[in-house]
């Protein structure tokens, strides 16, 4: 071989060998390190790092926009703080629960987004904006447990004056979410409110859920009878007509404000008289209000209506 031709093929050599060196083996160990540091998506939209987010937005950005829609800006701001960890913990626990991304119409509570508050506030904006985030922020990343579990935090907008005890609304009993006085819903706008429904539109409305409910137009009252309520004054058992109801599916069938109601024979049907708003388990709003007032900071309240829960930061 020729010397030329040995200077030639060491030059080729030593090109690879430095392409080897300084591209080669770097690129692949850049590539192999940013795939070990990849963060997963795992239980929904809770990552590795413990962060959760609803609808491509933090949880704590989500929870704002669930305060706005769920409790007046103008209650006191600990009761704002127990709003916002209420729904934290509801939120945290449909997370959790879920194999997809959940987005804010999923999980089951109110939402605005900003441009919705600002519209709705008007010229309050800027006041109620501060002040729902100082409640959320406050209370960044706080959950309620109970055994060491997000618990089911429900909330409702008014008892009858006593919260009501899960399992007589959906058939089984949370031991955190036990009958509580909540005195100071009495105070509230439309604690106690009376409609006329005409007989034939109950029998139709009743009938639409219960297509084999049936009953007589002109005897509708006299088929009525409340045979049993709750401690808390809500409605467990009702006749009417051939069936047999709960207050929970009558109130559903109707339209009506809460399962604790009477009935009175009206001029043109059935006058209903009920007492609070919502299905009467875990926090009032009211109540909290009422509560706020009185001197109770946001821990109190959580803990008047929450039996037996730990306030703990969000994993």
């Amino acid at each position: 071989m020729k010397r030329s031709d040995e200077v030639r093929k060491y030059f080729i050599y030593s090109l690879m060998y430095v392409a080897l060196c300084v591209v080669i083996v770097p690129l692949a160990a850049s590539r192999l390190s940013s795939r070990g540091v990849t963060t997963k998506r795992v239980e929904g939209e809770r990552t590795e790092t413990g962060k959760y987010t609803v609808g491509g937005q933090s949880m704590e950005d989500y929870i704002k926009g669930v305060v706005a829609a769920e409790m007046p800006a103008s209650f006191p701001e600990e009761a704002l703080k127990a709003q916002a960890v209420a729904s934290r913990t509801y939120a945290v626990r449909a997370v959790d629960n879920a194999d997809f991304d959940l987005e804010p119409g999923d999980i089951g509570q109110a939402y605005v987004t900003v441009d919705e508050m600002r519209e709705n506030w008007g010229e309050n904006f800027d006041e109620y904006y501060s002040k729902i985030s100082g409640a959320v922020d406050s209370t960044k990343d706080e959950i309620m447990v109970y055994k060491g579990e997000p618990i089911l935090a429900v909330f409702h907008s008014t008892s009858a004056g006593e919260t009501e005890r899960a399992g007589n609304i959906w058939n089984y009993d949370l031991p955190y979410l036990e009958s509580a006085d909540s005195v100071g819903d009495t105070f509230a706008p439309n604690y106690e409110t009376r409609t006329e429904i005409p007989s034939a539109e109950v029998i139709a409305k009743i009938k639409e859920k219960y297509p084999e409910f049936e009953a007589d137009e002109n005897s509708l009252f006299e088929s009525i009878a409340i045979n049993e309520r709750s401690g808390a004054g809500y409605i467990t058992d009702m006749t009417v007509g051939n069936m047999s109801f709960t207050g929970k599916q009558i109130r559903e069938a109707l339209g009506l404000r809460s399962a604790n109601f009477t009935v009175k024979k009206g001029e043109n049907g059935i006058i209903f008289t009920t007492k609070g708003y919502g299905h009467g388990a875990g926090m009032s709003q009211y109540g909290a209000k009422y509560m706020a007032e009185n001197g109770s900071d946001y821990r109190d309240i959580l803990n008047h209506y929450y039996k037996d829960v730990d306030i703990e930061k969000m994993p």
